[in-house]
């Protein structure tokens, strides 16, 4: 193990779907198109380039898109969406439990779904809806339900021989009906029929209450072990998040999780607060891959150029290591996750700036890091912070 101890503090900012598509209008993408001095000020003094964060042409979901990013490997880690829902809400999950994330969902009269998100119910409205459905009992598990955020929720499932080894029930697209959840092993139909039956009442339970008329599931998962941030590079490492997934596949990773606010403003005032106490942080922006699912290309505009104004906040600290990427593109004209390479920009004192002059897609093409694996960056920023020793004789 080459990685050492040091002084210096990395800080690491996410920008969630950060990667775009040109709008067919101006030919521009939702990172071209927005007014960020303070980003393509960074990227003057970077080493820039274009990340994948699985492979190229695979979408990444959320979890293996930050995975990658924290250096792990996204194909071995494969991590389960609903343990990453739970833990962010720290519910305390027993060996054997199996947790999946839910969306309250609309669907027609037909049940085809109109809206996969329910309109973005309020948080208050999905803690109702949750109080309703764990009414719902079904032979062979108990069963919680308990809200996220917004439209998401967790359902854990709890009881002798269950099986995380199913299908989603979620297509992933309007236009669609949900799907039966199914066994993916022999050994799982038992929780397949628990999982479809609690779909099935809940239905029952949710006529009549649009736009959050039907649940969608996804993400059937145990809790797993993985080995942490400090365990391999020696950090001391926190992280700053507002959704609940990204607490939670912090705390996975073994960061410690800070309290952040609502705002990019209170995140990076708690940045503030608790910079004196850890060398690693991870901070978090939701608001640019929201819009670009919702496909509001002024929206996912303007919540970069929120951050780009937040951003002073951050470069004041002045960190000996500053990394600023997305885990995944979210272009707005196809409102959903794609497979396209997210920029990528390191600031330290010991890079090599390249030529580039602006943080986008089509200027970090050219940058000195070219098109490169997420897998990589942590070595890079262990490196840039003098963190690692020489390798071999």
């Amino acid at each position: 193990m080459i990685s050492r101890t040091s002084p210096s503090k990395i800080v690491l900012l996410i920008i969630d779907g950060l990667g775009g598509l040109p709008h067919p209008e101006t030919g521009k993408t939702e990172l071209e198109s927005a007014k960020k001095p303070n980003l393509n000020r960074i990227a003057r003094d970077s080493l820039c380039g274009l990340i994948d964060p699985v492979s190229p042409g695979i979408t990444p979901g959320s979890a293996p898109g930050h995975l990658a990013i924290f250096g792990y490997d996204p194909v071995q880690y494969h991590i389960g969406r609903g343990v990453l829902e739970a833990l962010g809400i720290d519910l305390e999950l027993k060996p054997h439990d199996i947790a999946a994330r839910g969306n309250f969902c609309t669907v027609d009269d037909k049940g085809i779904i109109t809206h996969r998100r329910a309109g973005r119910i309020s948080t208050d409205r999905n803690t109702v809806l949750c109080r309703l459905l764990s009414n719902i009992t079904v032979e062979g598990a108990e069963i919680s339900v308990l809200p996220v955020k917004e439209h998401r929720f967790v359902l854990i499932l709890r009881g002798e021989g269950l099986s995380p080894e199913l299908g989603d029930s979620d297509p992933q697209q309007i236009g669609q009906a949900p799907k039966k959840i199914e066994a993916l092993s022999p050994q799982a139909q038992k929780t397949a029929d628990i999982a479809n039956e609690f779909v099935s009442r809940a239905r029952n339970l949710l006529q009549g209450k649009t736009p959050a008329n039907m649940v969608l599931l996804r993400g059937f998962s145990r809790r797993p072990h993985i080995p942490s941030i400090s365990e391999i590079y020696k950090l001391k490492p926190a992280a700053i998040a507002t959704y609940p997934m990204y607490r939670g596949l912090a705390r996975l990773a073994g960061m410690k999780v800070l309290p952040g606010g609502e705002s990019i403003t209170d995140q990076l005032n708690g940045l503030h607060r608790h910079y004196a106490k850890y060398d690693f942080f991870f901070i978090h922006y939701k608001s640019t891959d929201a819009r670009g699912e919702d496909g509001d290309f002024p929206a996912k505009v303007q919540a970069i150029e929120e951050l780009d104004e937040a951003l002073p906040g951050l470069l004041s600290l002045d960190p000996d290591v500053l990394i600023i990427t997305g885990d995944h593109s979210t272009p707005a004209t196809l409102a959903m996750h794609s497979w396209h390479p997210v920029p990528f920009m390191l600031k330290s004192k010991w890079c090599r700036p390249d030529d580039v002059t602006e943080f986008s897609e089509r200027a970090c093409l050219a940058g000195g890091m070219g098109r490169f694996p997420a897998t990589e960056i942590m070595p890079l920023a262990m490196a840039n912070a003098l963190k690692l020793d020489k390798f071999g004789a």
